[in-house]
């Protein structure tokens, strides 16, 4: 599979992910069932670079992103950082892991703690993994609210003090704080203003050039995405339907379900925008416990066939680092034609 990069820099790859399944059980009226959040995703990211991962709400990411830093449990498959299993880490050694490896939430207003001083915030992971003494512990949130833009006079305020991108910088600064390899960020800005989301992306830009950091950026809007991502991976219903680097993805999206994603980014220039056809994909997606046969994403498709129903997608290579699952990819004239800077 191509994902993160060509396959000659597959070797510089510290986080890869092979085969993952995390499943749910679910109960539904009295029956019990399985829900396949995540169902067969394998990955690999390189050092200090950014992997996009988008799709709807319900489609997994969300799962990935805390299988990763070990969260949840994976039913099958494995998370491998710089070549170790996470699952076969001890309890001492999986501490250090997460040390290593932070999770940024969605929401800032949930994430902290209302109650504790934003001081007390920042020093409780430090405490966690007793890092320093009290001098040191001080310093290092001096610094890490400094980073993010904030002021160290703010360490004996409240979060309800704070607006909502300012909330968000504080969620980054008590993860800065750890100095992780790698940092996962679900919908970092979405429950954001859109002014508001650029800064703190320029943000998130700014502390990876300085920190050398690598992400995962989960969101389910691509117009943001392409603004910090090298490469994305589209899921649907727990699986990867399209991989590539942001530029294949905007310009030559290969499966429908990215092109309808597309579909719904406003492009900058009015002209190519009112030339653009939204596709409004019908129906909702499917319940996860009891998905569609053959291709997930066939009682969706405009462009579904009877071999849809029955044969899942093999994955096919576009290019060395753009890869699809879809049966007809080849045949349908799915251009994005969007533009993409850079």
């Amino acid at each position: 599979m191509v994902n993160e990069t060509a396959e000659s820099e597959h070797s510089k790859s510290f986080l890869e992910i092979q085969d993952l399944k995390v499943h749910f059980q679910t109960q539904h009226r009295g029956r019990k069932g399985g829900a396949r959040a995540v169902d067969g995703v394998s990955l690999k990211l390189r050092p200090k670079s950014t992997l996009a991962v988008v799709g709807e709400s319900g489609c997994g990411k969300t799962t990935l992103g805390r299988a990763i830093v070990g969260l949840v449990s994976a039913n099958e498959g494995r998370v491998l950082f710089d070549g170790q299993d996470i699952a076969q880490l001890s309890r001492a050694e999986l501490k250090a892991y997460r040390r290593r490896v932070q999770m940024v939430f969605q929401d800032p207003y949930s994430s902290l703690n209302p109650r504790m001083k934003v001081g007390e915030q920042l020093e409780e992971p430090l405490k966690t993994h007793r890092l320093g003494d009290r001098a040191d512990r001080a310093e290092k949130i001096r610094d890490s609210l400094h980073v993010v833009g904030l002021s160290p006079k703010d360490v004996d305020r409240l979060p309800v003090e704070f607006s909502g991108g300012q909330r968000q910088r504080i969620a980054i600064a008590r993860v800065l704080i750890m100095r992780p390899e790698l940092i996962i960020l679900d919908e970092p800005v979405s429950a954001l203003d859109v002014s508001i989301q650029a800064q703190v992306l320029l943000l998130l830009a700014e502390l990876q050039t300085e920190f050398g950091l690598s992400y995962v950026f989960i969101s389910h809007d691509l117009n943001v995405v392409h603004h910090i991502a090298s490469h994305i991976i589209v899921m649907y219903l727990g699986r990867i339907v399209e991989t590539g680097t942001a530029r294949e993805l905007f310009e030559s999206p290969a499966h429908p379900y990215t092109q309808a994603l597309l579909s719904a980014v406003l492009d900058p220039d009015p002209d190519v925008q009112r030339a653009s056809k939204r596709i409004v994909l019908k129906g909702e997606l499917p319940d996860p416990s009891n998905p569609p046969s053959g291709c997930g994403f066939r009682t969706r498709c405009p462009y579904a066939r009877p071999v849809c129903a029955v044969d899942p997608p093999l994955e096919s290579d576009v290019s060395l680092t753009h890869s699809v699952a879809c049966h007809f990819w080849n045949e349908l004239d799915l251009g994005g034609n969007r533009h993409i800077d850079g």
